[in-house]
């Protein structure tokens, strides 16, 4: 079926579904995604087979996936004007590419192919998104519904990755039911597809229980605020490390974990070497201070850590070279208790261009124009495994594991999760959101936690320097936070737990399937337009 549309009709329903797909990252509701895809549908019915109307409707996709990037994530221009373009483009490519090759299958093949290319293709691209060297996962679909995390409780068997299917699958049902309101079967599967999610949702989150019987933890968050543009490097270490000491200060005397947010000590004047981390004089400052008042707590501080390597040919593909040293960096987290031995986990989702060079054999010409934050500038080091935290005291004689993504990890679903089937029964987010100044960046970071903890049903513990710093309960409600430009701790009373859900298991195994249906649907589109060349089909 045909629709006529005149331009202004059709720069009307790009405009809408613009303002669809943002206003869940813009702190209105996710449940406008359901619908947000229509207004690009009905345009892509307003056009023909030409080549020439096939440019035009691109045109329309560019402009709206294009502005839709910019409206929602504009906010990277702070920490980098090359990083909300480079953004920017790959979305129209990727995910733009996606509804092209939908809109073309939709003229020269069965409708239900062509549904089914645009809902295989889109979870690909997101697979890619987050799994690619160049990654940016900020606007998964399944990521609008952080603020409205009572509707998809079910995310701990599907992940985020379930929401996008489940976008994908409405908007199609949706329009299919506006092009045949006489059609009875989609008058009952529209309206079941729109409800059916919701009401599993309300069932799972209140049947799910915490288990009372286990040992509460006692969890204390520091929130130094110390603007990272200038403040990090204007004020003296000295006065940075009392500002913190006098923060922990404020936790119980039988905290089991004060947490410091990302990379608060390892600067170049006082660099941390993993084989001699107490000769730091930061990071023995705050072990002294652990020690004498807090002897049975683990701290755990984000630091920009070094790995020596004494023999050059066993050096990563990361390492640097100076003189005659061969080292690693890292972005890490360290443990400090009265076990001496070090315990540091490495970030291992880094932030492209500011933290990784993607395809780093190819564009290595190019390092120098990797933008620097925060002295970070450059590959940085990765681990290889998820790494957790084992704390002994005589409230937890058993111990007791909890892991630290770091930042940017606590966008990935598949790797945070990760952590939970390796043993952590509490999870630790440390970060420092003050790049993006007071804008939606790092309220969108905060919620992104929300849909981690429903995906693994841990408590979320969160530090951040600059940003929101809080606690998250593992049905994804806020139960602490403290907010922008505040200087603060917060102390809370969690319960670990040692269950892995299907989702912790799995990963994003929707992602997965969504690569293999889209490779069979364009190998189908081929074998289709084969045969009906040859008139073997109508």
């Amino acid at each position: 079926m045909r629709v006529q549309l005149r331009t202004y009709q059709r720069l009307l329903l790009v405009i809408a579904s613009v303002v669809l797909l943002s206003t869940p990252w813009l702190r209105v509701s996710g449940l406008s995604l359901l619908v947000a895809f229509v207004p690009l549908l009905l345009i892509s019915t307003s056009y023909g087979d030409t080549r020439r109307e096939w440019w035009r409707m691109a045109g329309w996709v560019a402009l709206t996936m294009g502005v839709w990037c910019v409206a929602t994530c504009w906010w990277i221009y702070y920490a980098a004007a090359v990083g909300i373009v480079a953004a920017t483009i790959i979305q129209v490519l990727l995910f733009g590419g996606v509804f092209m090759i939908y809109h073309t299958f939709s003229h020269r093949s069965p409708r239900k192919l062509a549904y089914t290319t645009l809902v295989a293709g889109w979870l690909w691209a997101e697979h890619l998104y987050l799994h690619g060297e160049i990654s940016f996962p900020w606007l998964v679909l399944g990521n609008g519904f952080a603020t409205d995390t009572w509707a998809v409780q079910w995310y701990e068997y599907s992940g985020a990755l379930g929401g996008s299917l489940w976008v994908l699958v409405t908007n199609i049902l949706i329009f299919e039911w506006l092009l045949n309101r006489k059609n009875r079967a989609l008058a009952v599967a529209t309206p079941v597809a729109v409800v059916l999610p919701l009401v599993v949702s309300l069932v799972v989150g209140a049947t799910f229980e915490e288990d009372e019987q286990a040992e509460k933890a006692v969890v204390t968050v520091v929130q130094p605020n110390f603007e990272p543009y200038t403040e990090k490097y204007t004020i003296p270490t000295a006065q940075q490390l009392n500002i913190m000491t006098s923060l922990m200060g404020r936790a119980p005397f039988d905290a089991d974990y004060i947490v410091l947010p990302e990379t608060v000590v390892g600067d170049s004047g006082d660099p941390i070497w993993e084989h001699k981390h107490l000769s730091s004089y930061s990071l023995s400052h705050f072990e002294n201070y652990r020690a004498a008042f807090y002897p049975h707590s683990q701290l755990i501080v984000g630091a920009m850590t070094y790995h020596l390597y004494p023999d050059p040919a066993k050096a990563s593909s990361t390492a640097r070279h100076s003189g005659n040293l061969c080292y690693d960096r890292f972005n890490a987290a360290i443990a400090l208790d009265r076990d001496s031995t070090l315990k540091v986990s490495h970030k291992s989702r880094l932030v492209v261009g500011v933290e990784k060079m993607p395809y780093m054999n190819l564009l290595k010409p190019l390092e120098k124009l990797i933008v620097d934050l925060g002295g970070t500038t450059g590959q940085l080091g990765t681990d290889k495994y998820r790494r957790t935290f084992l704390l002994r005291n005589p409230h937890h004689p058993y111990g007791l594991s909890v892991a630290a993504p770091i930042c940017y990890e606590s966008v990935y679903g598949d790797h945070f999760g990760a952590f939970t089937a390796d043993g952590a029964q509490i999870m630790m987010v440390i970060t420092n959101d003050g790049w993006w100044h007071d804008t939606p960046g790092y309220r969108q970071h905060f919620s992104y936690s929300r849909l981690r903890a429903i995906e693994t049903r841990r408590w979320v513990c969160r530090a951040a320097n600059t940003g929101i710093s809080g606690f998250i309960n593992p049905k994804g409600q806020v139960v602490k936070t403290l907010g922008w430009d505040k200087r603060g701790t917060l102390t809370q009373l969690v319960t670990p737990s040692s269950e892995v859900t299907f989702y912790a298991k799995a990963g994003d195994y929707l992602g997965r399937i969504g690569t293999y249906l889209f490779i069979l649907s364009l190998l189908y589109f081929v074998s289709y337009r084969v045969r009906k060349r040859n008139h073997l089909v109508k």
